[in-house]
């Protein structure tokens, strides 16, 4: 079996080169297990303008199992994963942000858990696990579960967490409905997961905590709003279809 892991990333030369040797020292390792025969590795410059795509560039170089997809300009996160997520050939595939925010040791159990409950799509999520918050003050926690809420109620979704980077599916589902998709913006998440839904997909929930954090770049009202429009023409193109 093979896993395909995509890594978006947007000026990140701060952060690569730790991030490249983590994942590939984790994977190697895991190889290793037999949890999976092999894997590829492919990162996805989403308009950088620092040296992340000459990083990109010689690990794709140096390391068999890299790949590098390089495009500008910046269009969003949603475009990077779906990018990266189209030039996958694995039998599973995976995405987590390139902050390693919920860890390497997530991989193994989420490749493991997909594999034995025969689920489509694996929904990494904060709010099962007991210690999905820690290290969030109480006004970051306060402000997370209620932008969680609101958008499930605004989209009809069902599971408990639609916006944690980290998420992993057959992989040919993922490419299927990662074609169908034209979100740029961070409700990509949620239009994979709608036509998922739309789709008759199994899914299955993943305990996740987050062990490497970053200052968040969500405003809640602004955003809020934002996703909102997002939903709304999402909502409407499934509707058409």
């Amino acid at each position: 079996m093979k896993l395909s892991v995509v890594i978006p990333a947007y000026n990140e030369e701060a952060i690569f080169p730790a991030t490249l040797a983590t994942l590939t020292g984790a994977l190697d390792a895991m190889r290793a297990e037999r949890v999976f025969d092999e894997y590829e590795l492919i990162f996805v410059s989403d308009g950088s303008t620092d040296s992340t795509p000459a990083l990109l560039r010689e690990a794709e170089q140096n390391h068999p199992c890299v790949r590098a997809c390089i495009y500008a300009p910046n269009r969003g996160k949603g475009c990077a994963v779906r990018t990266g997520i189209l030039n996958t050939k694995g039998d599973y595939v995976l995405y987590t942000d390139c902050d390693l925010a919920y860890g390497t040791d997530v991989i193994a159990g989420a490749v493991k858990q997909l594999l034995s409950t025969g689920a489509d799509v694996l929904i990494g999520s904060r709010a099962i696990h007991p210690e999905g918050y820690a290290g969030y003050t109480p006004l970051r926690k306060f402000a997370s579960v209620f932008y969680l809420r609101f958008l499930s109620l605004a989209a009809g979704f069902h599971h408990s967490d639609s916006q944690a980077g980290f998420k992993a599916m057959r992989g040919d589902i993922g490419r299927k409905i990662f074609a169908e998709c034209t979100t740029d913006s961070f409700a990509f998440d949620l239009e994979m997961l709608m036509r998922a839904e739309k789709k008759g997909c199994t899914f299955t929930e993943f305990p996740i905590k987050i062990v490497n954090h970053r200052e968040s770049s969500v405003h809640l009202v602004r955003d809020s709003i934002r996703m909102l429009g997002d939903i709304r023409r999402i909502k409407k193109k499934l509707k058409d279809k």
